[in-house]
């Protein structure tokens, strides 16, 4: 199975290569906070009958178990 063409590859390395360290450490967070809020979105779509303050401590339980665990 072939991967998937990406076209736009050379530009986006070739951004990524004129942004400074610190504007791709600010784009770093700016992408994980988008993907914890499409995460909480798709959450709150499967548990639509929750309290917020219940739904709250599930995304953190959740959202405990995506990070990389070395124990």
């Amino acid at each position: 199975m072939d991967p998937k063409p990406h076209p736009n590859h050379r530009e986006y390395i070739a951004t990524l290569r004129r942004m400074t360290p610190g504007q791709r450490l600010e784009k770093a967070f700016e992408l994980s906070e988008f993907a914890k809020e499409l995460f909480r979105q798709g959450l709150r779509r499967r548990f639509p009958h929750l309290a917020e303050e219940a739904f709250h401590q599930l995304y953190l339980n959740r959202l405990a178990k995506c990070h990389n665990r070395n124990y």
